[in-house]
Formats: C-alpha cells, structure tokens, sequence
C-alpha cells in the first residue's frame, strides 16, 4: 500500500480556493483601496438592489452568518454609509438601507470593483471566465443543498 501523503497541493481543490480568494483580497486592495472591504461592499450592493433589507434577508443574500451582519450593519452605519430604519409595510420591522453619502461610495467604487474582477481572471478567456464562474456557482449551490437547515 502507498503512503497517501503528501497531498500535491497544485491539484488540491481546496488549497487553490484559498489561495485564489489571497489573489482577490490582493486585487481588491490595488484597486479599490481600503475605504470598504469588498464583504461591505457587498452589503451595499444588495442593498441598492433590493432598496432595503432586513439583516436577516442580508444574511441570506451574502450568505453569511447572523454575529458578521451584525458587526458590518454597525460598522457601515457608524460611518453614515446605511441607516436603520422602520419598515414602511410592517412598523414592528428594522431594514437597513443605503444612506446618499453610502450610495455615492457604492458609485465611486463600482468600476474598481469591476476591475478586480478583470485582474482576478486576466489570464482567462470570455468563455473560461464563464466556464469558472459556473463551475464555482455549482459547487456553491451543491454545498447550500447540502448545508443543514438552522432555525
């Protein structure tokens, strides 16, 4: 019997996720800079899509856990980027929603933010680019079916 170990790395599905989220990190911070952390931007990207949200519907849209939202809802409010609000159907409900100085940062950032993208699959073709974005979207749906159910 052959010794299973070491794992060749440069074919580890895992290792190259992590090293490939490094590569993004990098690029977010050579092109956007540090004014917002490309999970914020995220929240303000959902946000000027749906027009408000609850943290819940946040949590569910970024996919991130209840204690993250929180912390980043009470992060981007300190900094007059989004408001807390009563929610015109239901008045018992918060939402959060982009403030105009949050809505100016999510316009000024976005074209950076499409560059980190570009940089991120520079040595890729228009359908490889496709072909990944697809595979990763597979492979995260697989794992949300898989995920259990918290209540």
């Amino acid at each position: 019997m052959t010794d299973p170990l070491p794992i060749d790395l440069a074919h580890h599905t895992g290792y190259l996720v992590r090293r490939t989220q490094q590569a993004h990190l990098a690029a977010w911070a050579q092109e956007v800079g540090s004014r917002l952390t490309n999970v914020q931007f995220g929240v303000l990207n959902v946000l000027q899509t749906r027009g408000e949200a609850s943290q819940r519907e946040l949590c569910d849209d970024l996919d991130l856990d209840r204690s993250t939202v929180a912390g980043l809802v009470a992060r981007l409010e300190a900094r007059g980027l989004i408001e807390r609000v009563r929610a015109e159907v239901d008045r018992r409900r918060n939402v959060v929603r982009l403030t105009d100085e949050g809505l100016a940062v999510l316009t000024e950032l976005v074209p950076a933010a499409a560059r980190v993208d570009d940089v991120l699959t520079s040595a890729l073709t228009r359908q490889e680019r496709e072909t990944l974005q697809r595979l990763l979207t597979k492979i995260l749906v697989q794992e949300r079916a898989a995920a259990p159910v918290v209540s």
